[in-house]
């Protein structure tokens, strides 16, 4: 229907024009789940809620631990097996305390009204007073607490209530025919509360409003998602009512009433609002009132999609509870498919009586897009308090219907205009819809992915210390090959008679007595060649507490090699190297340290030599090729970065990691090993600390991915990004896992293991630390990214890049706008299981398991749990499964996961 558009183009004019401070006045950032005080596993099935006769059968259990929960922690709802549902009345949220309701899992509202009722029994019929049903969830005089997670709360409002012929929704409707109050209970009611947030939780069918902020300083609403249907009655996304300092963003809203309504009543004004970058689906739009009378002001709506809404924006209110509504700012706003997309009305009741005169004053419309017809109602109260608007920028269909009565704006062009029959000025065809033509989208729908996926007891035992280590072979043909290091464990220096000694303070012989680990090695290396080792046994070499500065290289060796100290915390092996020196450098400072060594050795040192710049795999301190290689009670340290070291150039930008224990000038992060396993298995380390910054621990498999087994026990390794990766499979057993700095983000590991390798990483009884450096990001660190090893291009998600393709190949390359990638590549999944360990309030508490990168950049890869991510990711990526001549789905194993974990 419409063929052109109209344009009011006009300036601000100082005669309505005042002091804009409308938004937020706190400083927002992203809500931050608290550090969890219990994980609850679900004990429903999805059927067995819809079967409910009785009253819930969560209830108790979920207000019990709630009540529980220390202050500043948070209840965390998590699935068991195949159960994922709980099924609970009315909540009361102990103050302080948060909810974690994990992906994959539903908190359901009870059908039984007397699970809600407040003492009355009215809960559930219709009267003339209403508002005999307690709410699914109360929030009263809480502080610094919220709702986070990927899960549903769903009220169940389309379902008919036990004991009745009705559901929620159609008592609320036959309330209204016969003109009397509905008793359904609200979804989320938040009272005389401060710093309350709602993050990325879904909110489904609620039987009647689904959150109500009362006397409310200091709430955010950030990624979070509203579906109820549009017939659904009096089912409101969010009212803020006499509150201040709310924001709602980054949200999608689509139900039966207002998307969200701002109100103020007899408790007092609203005011600091900030609604950004939202999208509206059905509903009644974005509407303030009507309940005015405590007076609304300082709002911002700014990015805001509205898209089959009744009304857009709307400002509604009468005699009976009108007030002053003052400084409303609507910013870069695109509307279409609205009954009246702009709706400003005074009158909003039409039987309305009273003295409380509304009154709208400076509200302010800059870049606001109309994209199909409608109803457009400028309705101010008289002559003597009329509807006061600016406008810059606003764009509306000539075919629009213009309702206007009092209403003053800030032009005397828009003046005109309006007085003269509403003949509006065509709009020039270059501007028409440029800001909106992407502005809309699909209402996304729920991820079925569960972000923190629980072992149950049997899918746990399949990570047992026993069977993660009692396998060895290619991927995916693995046998059973037992190995307990338990059993014989690495011995300690008092029970060993030792066949070589380092001692950095007293004289060398060159044959049994060193002053450098690496010489040990040598002499080993070459009495091995000599055939003067004993082949029956392991030769041990005893270093001595002291500081040891420089590399150690050990090569293939027929005979098993087991290097003790008698005290980690006093026998250091340190060098400070990083990936982002040349091989010249590298020549030069630790050159004369392999000047006699043997073949093997010299052959390891100068694969680094020889490179440009000697890169990731080039820095290890310690660099293990022999197979069976132990190592008890030592410090292996890349001091890099550490304690104030210098690097090669200052540091800027946002990773800094700035003061703290690293010294005042912190240097620009390159990838530092502390030490690196080339395809060794059976290697086996007790009471070590492996200390460095970034990429502490490398663990490589052996030929053609063969099974590289490490056992860690009683242990300590630190860093601070992607510190333990690798290929190699691992067990860490009782050792504490700490990460360092202030970065932004961070990640403890980044394992490659192929899909088609049995095990990865696995940590039991382990504990994830934090060093508490001032300027810790808590939350934002993570447990693991599964490394995406060697990718030039992605096929997963869109790159911004014209032409752009990714395409399966025999090589790993890009040259923009296409590039190809290998099967080899696609299948480097990453593994890793925590089991039975503490970890820290510095992981964050939603998704512990990141991407690999940002979507939309060329590293990037969702993260991936199990083999049907794999397969579904590969499905919906750009390359087709059969082009990598898969015929079928992988068998089904667990990538990532869980079990029976504590929280700081």
């Amino acid at each position: 229907m419409v063929s052109r558009y109209t344009s009011v183009l006009l300036m601000m004019s100082s005669l309505f024009a005042a002091d804009v401070c409308a938004q937020d006045s706190r400083p927002v950032k992203e809500p931050l789940a608290p550090s969890i005080c219990q994980l609850l596993p679900a004990q429903l099935t999805m059927n067995e809620v819809d079967a409910q006769t009785l009253a819930a059968p969560d209830t108790q259990r979920l207000q019990q631990a709630i009540n529980q929960c220390p202050s500043g922690k948070a209840l965390r709802l998590v699935r068991h097996s195949d159960k994922n549902y709980f099924l609970t009345g009315a909540l009361q949220m102990k103050a302080g305390v948060s909810l974690v309701i994990d992906a994959g899992v539903v908190l359901a509202g009870s059908r039984l009204p007397a699970d809600y009722d407040k003492g009355e029994k009215s809960c559930g019929t219709v009267d003339q007073k209403g508002r005999g049903c307690r709410p699914l969830i109360s929030v009263t005089q809480s502080q610094n607490a919220g709702l986070f997670g990927d899960g549903v709360i769903d009220g169940q409002g389309g379902k008919k209530i036990l004991g009745g012929a009705e559901t929620w929704w159609e008592i609320a409707r036959r309330a209204q025919r016969e003109d009397l109050h509905q008793n359904v209970p609200r979804m989320l009611e938040i009272t005389q509360s401060r710093e309350i947030a709602l993050h990325r939780i879904w909110l489904k069918n609620s039987a009647n409003f689904h959150v109500t902020l009362n006397q409310v300083n200091g709430f955010t609403a950030w990624g979070i998602h509203i579906d109820t249907p549009a017939t659904a009655r009096n089912t409101d996304g969010i009212d803020p009512i006499s509150s201040r300092n709310i924001t709602i963003t980054k949200s999608y809203i689509r139900t039966g009433d207002d998307n969200v309504a701002i109100k103020a009543g007899n408790q007092g004004p609203t005011e600091n609002i900030t609604i950004s970058d939202n999208h509206f689906y059905s509903g009644h739009g974005m509407s303030i009132g009507s309940e005015t009378n405590g007076n609304i002001r300082h709002v911002l709506v700014e990015k805001l999609s509205i898209d089959g809404a009744t009304s857009g924006l709307r400002i509604k209110s009468d005699v009976s509870r009108g007030g002053l509504v003052q400084d409303v700012t609507y910013r870069d706003i695109c509307i279409q498919n609205s009954k009246a997309p702009l709706d400003f009305d005074t009158h909003y009741g039409k039987r309305a009586s009273g003295d409380l005169i509304p009154e709208y004053r400076d509200i302010h419309l800059e870049r606001v897009q109309v994209l199909t017809p409608g109803k457009l109602i400028f309705h101010g109260y008289d002559a003597t308090r009329p509807l006061r608007m600016s406008a810059n920028d606003l764009i509306v269909p000539e075919q629009s219907m213009i309702v206007r009565e009092n209403a003053l704006w800030s032009s005397a062009v828009v003046q005109s205009m309006l007085d003269q029959n509403f003949a509006w000025q065509p709009l020039q065809s270059a501007t028409k819809n440029t800001a909106c033509a992407y502005a809309f989208t699909v209402y996304p729908s729920s991820s079925p992915t569960d972000k923190r996926p629980q072992l149950n007891e049997a899918q746990a035992a399949h990570f047992s210390y026993d069977e993660v280590l009692g396998y060895a072979g290619l991927p995916g043909k693995e046998q059973r090959d037992v190995w307990d290091p338990l059993s014989s464990p690495v011995v300690h220096a008092q029970q060993i008679t030792p066949d070589y000694i380092v001692n950095a303070s007293e004289p060398a012989d060159a044959k049994l007595r060193f002053q450098r680990l690496q010489d040990a090695i040598n002499q080993i290396v070459t009495d091995d060649l000599a055939h003067r080792l004993p082949a029956s046994r392991r030769i041990t070499v005893l270093v001595e507490p002291g500081v040891y500065d420089g590399l150690v290289y050990i090569p293939e060796t027929s005979v098993p090699i087991s290097v003790i100290g008698r005290d980690a915390a006093t026998t250091r092996i340190r060098a400070n190297l990083d990936a982002a020196i040349t091989g010249t450098q590298y020549q030069e400072r630790f050159g004369a340290q392999f000047a006699q060594a043997p073949a093997a050795i010299a052959d390891m040192f100068n694969s680094i030599r020889i490179r440009p710049i000697i890169g990731t795999f080039g820095t290890a301190v310690l660099w293990v090729k022999s197979q069976a290689f132990q190592m008890r009670d030592i410090t292996i340290e890349n001091s890099y970065n550490k304690n104030g070291a210098p690097a090669p150039q200052a540091c800027e930008g946002a990773d800094c990691p700035g003061n703290g224990v690293y010294g005042k000038s912190l240097m620009v992060h390159h990838q530092a090993l502390a030490m690196m396993t080339d395809g060794v298995d059976k290697a086996q380390f007790e009471q070590v600390r492996l200390l460095g910054l970034q990429d502490t621990l490398y663990m490589r498999a052996g030929k053609s991915g063969q099974t590289a087994r490490h056992f860690f026990y009683h242990s300590y390794i630190e860093g601070d990004v992607d510190y333990i990766f690798g290929d190699a499979t691992a067990y860490f057993l009782e050792t504490e896992i700490r990460s360092l700095g202030p970065r932004t983000s961070s990640y403890v590991a980044a394992p490659s293991t192929n899909l088609n390798s049995r095990y990865g990483f696995v940590f039991n009884r382990c504990r994830f630390t934090h060093d508490q450096s001032s300027n810790a990001m808590a939350g934002k660190f993570y447990l693991v990214r599964q490394w995406f090893h060697n990718q030039r291009c992605t096929p997963y998600g869109k790159v911004p890049i014209d032409g752009y393709r990714c395409e399966a190949g025999t090589t790993d390359q890009f040259v923009s706008p296409s590039g190809t990638i290998t099967r080899q590549t696609i299948e480097t999944v990453g593994k890793m299981i925590v089991l039975n360990s503490v970890i820290g309030a510095h992981i964050h508490p939603l998704t512990p398991w990141s991407d690999w990168n940002k979507n939309g950049t060329l590293p990037y890869r969702p993260a991936q749990f199990n083999s049907d991510d794999f397969w579904r990711n590969l499905s919906a990526s750009t390359i087709s499964p059969t082009a990598f001549g898969y015929q079928a789905a992988p068998a089904p194993m667990q990538f990532l996961g869980e079990f029976n974990n504590q929280y700081e």
